[in-house]
Order: structure tokens, then sequence, then C-alpha cells
């Protein structure tokens, strides 16, 4: 770990929105889920959720690319989970769905707790997501076409919301819980420190202020 790439790794962690997410309703496409992962780490995700009752989006997570290191994905068997449990945190529900009272997706303030909700590629989204969702929202279609690729929906919806918290200055402070932030340093400067950490079920090393470790259990793991 060389003192550039720890320093990268800390200033992308201190832009990460802890309070803007996505919800995907079973998008099974592996190009699809990687490129809506993507866009998810550029505009400074943490963490998504997935309706997903066959786990089919964690094993296209694991091949995503390069993405995959950078993004948390919470599973949810049903829509009436996911509603559930978004709603418990608090969150504004916005439905990328076209519907005779969808507005204009660059209508919302995505500066409030947000969690945007995208449908698979041939259904759409359940009806329990639409009904549940506090806005739907379109992107205007000028064209022949009726509709984008879900990826490159999620694209616009979710750089029109890094653009409004870039402008109310949200990135420009560490936004995650101080625990989390350490935990996931540590998780992202060694990912194999860090699971074997997690399978001895012994807590992380800390680290120096150039990103080195200060000690290392897993070398007295290996002598005992």
């Amino acid at each position: 770990m060389t003192p550039e790439r720890f320093n990268k790794i800390k200033t992308v962690l201190a832009r990460r929105q802890p309070d803007l997410t996505v919800l995907t309703d079973n998008i099974h496409k592996s190009h699809n889920i990687a490129a809506v992962l993507r866009t998810c780490d550029a505009v400074g995700i943490h963490k998504i959720h997935a309706v997903s009752p066959d786990g089919q989006i964690h094993r296209h997570h694991m091949v995503s690319g390069g993405s995959r290191r950078w993004i948390n994905v919470a599973l949810h068997n049903d829509a009436s989970d996911a509603v559930t449990n978004l709603r418990k945190e608090g969150w504004q529900l916005i439905a990328a769905h076209p519907a005779r009272t969808s507005i204009d997706y660059r209508a919302i303030d995505y500066t409030k707790k947000t969690a945007i909700i995208l449908g698979s590629e041939l259904e759409g989204l359940a009806s329990q997501l639409i009904d549940e969702a506090d806005k739907a929202v379109i992107i205007p279609m000028e064209g022949m076409v009726a509709s984008l690729n879900v990826s490159v929906a999620a694209a616009l919806i979710l750089y029109e919301a890094q653009r409004q918290r870039s402008n109310a200055g949200l990135y420009q402070e560490s936004r995650l819980p101080p625990k989390e932030y350490k935990m996931t340093l540590f998780e992202w400067a060694y990912p194999e420190i860090a699971e074997r950490c997690r399978n001895h079920a012994i807590p992380y090393p800390s680290l120096n202020e150039d990103g080195s470790l200060a000690n290392n259990p897993l070398i007295k793991i290996k002598e005992d």
C-alpha cells in the first residue's frame, strides 16, 4: 500500500454519500448491473439495495469489474421487504417509472435522503414499488424511442443527484459515521487481510498515518 494509493482511498471515502442509494428490482443482465454499480461508485454511493430473491445480483456483483470492491449490496427477498426496510430508515423513495403522474427527474430534491428505484429490463418495477414510491420520475424523450436502457437512465438520474449535492456542498466533508469510515478504510486498503481477520473473528489492526500496518495480528495466528 503506497501512501499515494492510501490518500486516494481516503479522499474517495470522504466523499461517500451515505444518504443516497439505489434500489434495483430484479435486474438480471450482468452488463446492466455492472454499469449501474460503476455509476453508483462514480457519484459516491456507499451502498445499494437490490430485490433479488435468487441472489443473482450478488453473483453478478462479484464479477462486475473493479466497482465491486467499492460498493456494498444489501439484498432483499422481495419488494415488500425492501420497502419496509427503507421506510424504517426514513428514505425518500423515487421510482423511475413512466406514469400519468410522473414528473421530470430533474424536479426532485436529491439532497434529501433518497433511494432511486430502478426496474428490470423487461418487466419494469413491481407494482408494490410503484405504489409505495413518494414520486415517480421520467426522463423526457424527444425521439421515436420510448425508453432508455436501465443503466443509462440510472446514470442520468444519479448525475442529476450528484450535481445537486455538489452545489449543496455535500461532497466537501466526510459524511460516513466514523466507525464505518474506519472499517471501510481498512477493508479497501487491505481486502485480503480484512477477510482473514473476519474469518478468524479478530479485530482489524490499526493503520499508521501513511497507511502501513501498525501491527499484523495474523502473524500471531501463524505462530500459534
